[in-house]
């Protein structure tokens, strides 16, 4: 081989692994809104004392993935997809919050693997035991997307939005890392980057 036929099969080599064959698609995005007057069907409430607590809906999310939506006692619960039982491995927080209306879903090959939205946490002020609107925290949730052969919807992993510059790339990360393949009641999610003093208390087992 020519030292100049040589160059450039090195050359195309290198390219090969710089940019990836047309057969390795980068995984994308989809967004979709939360509008809880035009765009969810809400269940009738048992009593009016659930109905005063909050309530319970079902919501557009992108095309034959619906978002779950739970409200009760000032805390909100979301699963998404096609879930067998919305309240089981549900995303929540213990303390009072609430979430953004903006889910970012992640897809491989045009199928969604993965959630993402932000809570809102409405953390105490230890001085006064009440809400503080300086203490508030926000974290961004990566949770599975539930499938008719995988029909649970859990966090897969966790980013403070506050402590983490570019907490929506590094959560983008971890949910193509993570949330394909995380078994749901058997996998336990973790906080990624930094966890600051804000991020409050998950629903469940966290690592």
């Amino acid at each position: 081989m020519s030292p100049h036929t040589a160059g450039l099969a090195a050359l195309l080599a290198a390219t090969i692994l710089i940019h990836p064959s047309a057969g390795f698609a980068e995984n994308s995005s989809l967004y979709s809104t939360l509008d809880f007057d035009k765009t969810c069907q809400w269940k009738a409430p048992e009593s009016e004392e659930e109905a005063q607590m909050g309530g319970e809906a079902v919501c557009d999310g992108i095309e034959g993935y619906p978002v779950h939506f739970i409200e009760s006692d000032l805390r909100q619960y979301v699963t998404y997809g096609q879930v067998a039982d919305p309240v089981a491995f549900a995303t929540g927080f213990g303390e009072w919050n609430y979430v953004n209306k903006t889910v970012e879903w992640r897809l491989e090959d045009g199928r969604p693997f993965a959630a993402i939205h932000r809570w809102f946490i409405d953390n105490l002020n230890p001085e006064t035991g009440a809400s503080d609107g300086s203490r508030q925290g926000q974290v961004l949730v990566i949770s599975t997307v539930a499938t008719p052969s995988q029909p649970f919807s859990c966090p897969a992993g966790y980013v403070d939005a506050l402590a983490n510059r570019n907490a929506n790339v590094l959560a983008r990360t971890v949910a193509d890392d993570y949330a394909n393949g995380f078994r749901c009641g058997v996998d336990k999610p973790s906080f990624h980057g930094v966890r600051g003093p804000l991020s409050g208390h998950p629903q469940g087992d966290v690592r």
